[in-house]
């Protein structure tokens, strides 16, 4: 061994006089995925202390020799001397080199083979008894045959591998030892490391020959499918590339000639816009099929325009562009705050909504529905919506559609075909998150073309919409990250598997001090901006503005409210225009007529309710809740009842279920025995060209009926709402909300509601709205006529 005075081992002189072969104990060196076989070399990079003291020992005591072994679990860190195979190969240190970063590079030649008989040392290092594991090399004619197919497959997949110099099958050639060709193959196939450690195990050369075959064998078939691959490909490539230099050379050749037509210039222009868009793969490929057919179609072709008109439908659409949502909630609170007067229920439910999408940006969002009357700011809430996250807004109105293609779209094959309003409205708006408003969902259709609340319910469905294919396109468009919005006059005739989808959001109407308050700092502002007037040029007065909300809207939103502003305003705009307005314009309610002419509306409950007979109800419309008035008037007869005033049958039955209550309860109400004998009952509900229905009105029946026959008249200041029985129960109503308001909103100050509808009624209360009400629960027809006529039941 010659050793340099830098420390490097250069070389070490194999010593002939050595028998390894009687060498017994071994230093032991564990391999990590790479093998080592008897009479090859391999090369091998070492580092850390514990190794190098290894290589170190096995030098100075073992006469330059190892037992290699490989390591089972290559992923254990810690290895056990159980984690070796413990069939290996005894290999001497042929070289060593020692590098300045503290590593150093062996290279090893195997010798034998090895198995380990016993442990002796694990610390620092695995010491252990070897002993010598000699093949049995028995040359027939089977292991002959086997070797020559061998070096046959050995020929073939040195020719097919092209990491593999062609000289090592001419070595192999030279081999006497037909164990050295075996281990020399097996080394340089690419199979698994534990095939490589069963061809090492096994004793025989005829089934060494067999496993080696085996394995060359499908190597080869999968060098030769991979060239194959490699070949069609090339192929493609070289197919695509002389279409790309053939078609250079003919646009050269035109841009020459000064041949280019429009058509060229067009697929050309598409192409271009095409790679600069960012798309989904597989609307990627359809595209650029389709800019492929019209490059082949003849510009005076009706196909040419339908393809054309396709393609820019594609390309429009906002795939993968979308806006970063602004999360900020107190900026949130304060634009719902200053776009909205009071809603504190639906501004907290949307602040909610923002508050998870902040904690939560892959949240699937919400369909939120707004279920009111028109005119409470359903669709400016939407609008808020999307300036508080700073998305696009898109509207559209379902209301009177009844083509389940207008959702859908229509199928290109139709003369006309587009899009339906969904795509339609996504390309205006230029992101694939906007918030989506769509109103009137209650008023939608159907009929033989189909039913588009069908066609919604995947548009709406949050586990299905991030693949919505519209007819037209024929590509899913993810719709996933659109804030949808509907909104409704009412929930009743909505699908039902369509409102399952929703969540329903209810704004029941305004009271008398919140039109007010959205009067002075919604409606008055922006009609002076619309009018081309100032604050200093005209007043209106906190009363004028009450007086208009009683006596010439009573509505349950704003919108009348604002046209009449809007009517005051224009007149004072003209006289602007005309040079007389000199001097400040102020509306009093004196002066109110002036401008709207005489009052519209005025009170009636009391004049209403000053005889026997007449009860005041409460109703719940589309339009918010409204106030009903109940006739009774009796006549000689013989027990007839009349029902008049548009009534449904619903309402029919609940004034058959009070006048049977009344019969049966005749003498504990003091009223005369013999009286259904001689009159017959008349009960009118007045509006009679209106269509009224609903079980509600069935104690307002009852009270009135009562009130006729005790000749005594109902409370003024009173009105009612609840279903009866036949017993004498008095059921919970829909509607509480809307119809306490109406009541409100007419100057009611008590109301006799069902005393099941708790809930709504506290929520009510809670809210601050009715401080002024006295709200009177009741669960029998007999606490109504106590409360109402003061009847003791």
């Amino acid at each position: 061994m010659e050793k340099r005075e830098d420390g490097h081992i250069d070389r070490m002189e194999e010593r002939k006089d050595l028998s390894y072969e009687s060498v017994s104990e071994l230093c032991i060196f564990p391999l990590r995925e790479m093998i080592i076989f008897p009479g090859t070399l391999l090369p091998i990079s070492i580092s850390g202390e514990r190794i190098i003291s290894l290589i170190n020992h096995a030098i100075n005591n073992h006469q330059r020799l190892l037992g290699v072994f490989l390591i089972k679990d290559v992923k254990k860190a810690e290895v056990d001397p159980d984690d070796l195979y413990h069939m290996g190969v005894a290999a001497i240190i042929h070289r060593m080199m020692k590098l300045p970063d503290g590593t150093a590079r062996l290279i090893l030649q195997g010798l034998y083979r090895i198995r380990i008989v016993e442990f002796l040392s694990t610390n620092p290092f695995f010491i252990a008894k070897v002993e010598s594991a000699p093949e049995k090399v028995e040359l027939t004619k089977t292991t002959e045959a086997l070797l020559r197919n061998t070096l046959n497959l050995a020929q073939k997949f040195i020719s097919l591998t092209p990491y593999i110099p062609d000289e090592i099958h001419e070595i192999l050639l030279n081999i006497d030892d037909p164990l050295r060709t075996v281990y020399m193959l097996t080394s340089l196939i690419r199979v698994r490391i534990d095939e490589k450690q069963e061809i090492l195990e096994v004793d025989s050369l005829e089934e060494k020959l067999k496993k080696l075959n085996m394995h060359l064998t499908r190597e080869i078939d999968l060098l030769e499918l991979g060239n194959r691959i490699q070949s069609e490909a090339q192929k493609e490539m070289e197919k695509i590339n002389r279409e790309f230099f053939l078609r250079q050379q003919l646009k050269a050749i035109k841009q020459e000639l000064g041949e280019i037509d429009d058509r060229e210039a067009e697929v050309q222009q598409l192409l271009e816009r095409l790679s600069s868009i960012d798309l989904p793969e597989e609307v990627r490929v359809e595209a650029e099929r389709e800019i492929r057919r019209l490059e082949r179609i003849a510009p005076a072709s009706p196909e040419y325009t339908v393809i054309r008109n396709y393609i820019d439908w594609v390309l429009d659409l906002p795939w993968n562009v979308k806006t970063e949502d602004n999360l900020d909630l107190e900026r949130a609170k304060m634009i719902l705050d200053e776009d909205h007067h009071d809603l504190e229920e639906v501004k907290e439910r949307i602040l909610e909504f923002l508050a998870i999408r902040k904690l939560r940006p892959e949240s699937k969002a919400p369909i939120l529905c707004f279920v009111g009357p028109p005119g409470v700011g359903k669709t400016s809430l939407g609008k808020s919506i999307a300036r508080a996250l700073r998305r696009k807004f898109v509207r559209i109105s379902l209301g009177g559609i009844r083509d389940e293609a207008e959702i859908r779209g229509h199928r290109r094959t139709y003369v006309g075909a587009l899009p339906g309003k969904i795509i339609q409205s996504l390309k205006v708006a230029g992101t694939k998150n906007p918030v989506f408003m769509m109103d009137e969902i209650d008023k939608i259709g159907s009929d033989f073309r189909g039913d588009p609340s069908s066609a919604l319910l995947e548009v709406l469905d949050p586990e299905q919409n991030n693949a919505f294919m519209d007819h037209y396109l024929g590509l899913p468009f993810d719709l996933s990250e659109i804030l949808f919005i509907t909104t409704a006059n009412t929930a009743q005739t909505i699908q039902k598997p369509l409102l399952d989808r929703m969540e329903i959001i209810r704004i029941p109407g305004y009271t008398e001090d919140e039109k007010l308050g959205i009067a002075k700092s919604h409606l008055i502002p922006r009609q002076l901006k619309e009018h081309a007037l100032s604050p200093d040029e005209i007043i209106v007065e906190d009363d004028a503005i009450l007086k208009i909300i009683l006596s010439y809207t009573r509505e349950a939103g704003v919108r009348e409210m604002e046209r009449q502003i809007a009517r005051i305003f224009r007149k004072a705009a003209f006289e602007k225009a005309a040079g007389r307005l000199n001097k400040p314009l102020i509306i009093k309610p004196q002066n109110l007529a002036e401008f709207l002419g005489p009052e519209r509306i005025y009170p009636e409950i009391e004049f209403r309710t000053s005889k026997p007979g007449v009860a005041t109800g409460l109703a719940w419309t589309e339009w918010g809740g409204d106030v009903i008035f109940v006739e009774a008037a009796k006549m000689p007869g013989k027990r007839g009842f009349f029902l008049t005033g548009h009534l449904g049958e619903v309402m029919q039955e609940s004034a058959k279920a009070a006048l049977s209550y009344i019969r049966s309860k005749a003498k504990e109400l003091g009223i005369e025995e013999d009286f259904f004998e001689k009159y017959d009952i008349h009960l009118h509900v007045p509006s009679g060209a209106i269509p009224k229905d609903g079980p509600s009105a069935g104690i307002t029946m009852a009270t009135a009926i009562v009130s006729l026959l005790k000749e005594k008249p109902v409370k003024k200041d009173i009105a009612m709402s609840g279903e009866i029985t036949l017993s004498g129960l008095v059921l919970p109503v829909g509607g509480i909300k809307e119809k306490v308001l109406a009541a409100k909103r007419s100057g009611i100050k008590r109301v006799i509601l069902p005393k099941r509808n708790t809930g709504e009624i506290e929520e009510i209360m809670r809210s601050g709205r009715l401080d002024d009400m006295e709200i009177i629960l009741v669960d029998t027809i007999d606490e109504v006529l106590k409360a109402a006529l003061d009847l003791e039941g």
